[in-house]
């Protein structure tokens, strides 16, 4: 029988670019389940795509807890239905939050735009000296004062 392939902690950090304390923080959560050969971690290919669900969760702005609860629905059943329906949900969810940031977004623009004009109206529209105002306040900001 030949022996199922396994990866360091540093190999799966290198892959994936992260850190091996990523990784270990991972594990004490849950994620990650690695055996042991005294105190080396040894990381199986489960644990490699599990790994690799998990960065693909945080990228979709998923929390740690619903990567981990998609995750462990998996469990090598064969019917995947229930996985990809609570999916779908988690999905939908997210998709309704960035809707959300994006619409507040767009209305703290509008309302950016709307004070950069009244700023100008007051500034007699020069502007030349408009811009300039404008610099001065962004490098105050910057400075701190």
């Amino acid at each position: 029988m030949a022996s199922e392939q396994t990866y360091t902690i540093t190999e799966l950090a290198r892959e994936f670019d992260v850190t091996p304390r990523a990784i270990r923080f991972y594990e004490d959560q849950g994620l990650l389940k690695p055996s042991r050969v005294g105190r080396t971690r040894v990381y199986s290919k489960s644990d490699r795509t599990r790994l690799k669900l998990t960065l693909r969760g945080k990228r979709l702005g998923l929390s740690l807890a619903e990567i981990k609860e998609l995750i462990e629905m998996h469990g090598g059943v064969r019917n995947a239905a229930p996985q990809l329906l609570r999916f779908l949900v988690v999905l939908a969810d997210r998709r309704a939050a960035l809707e959300q940031q994006r619409e507040d977004i767009e209305a703290v623009l509008g309302e950016i735009d709307s004070l950069e004009q009244q700023c100008s109206e007051l500034l007699g529209h020069d502007t030349s000296r408009a811009a300039e105002e404008r610099a001065e306040v962004v490098r105050r900001m910057r400075a701190g004062a």
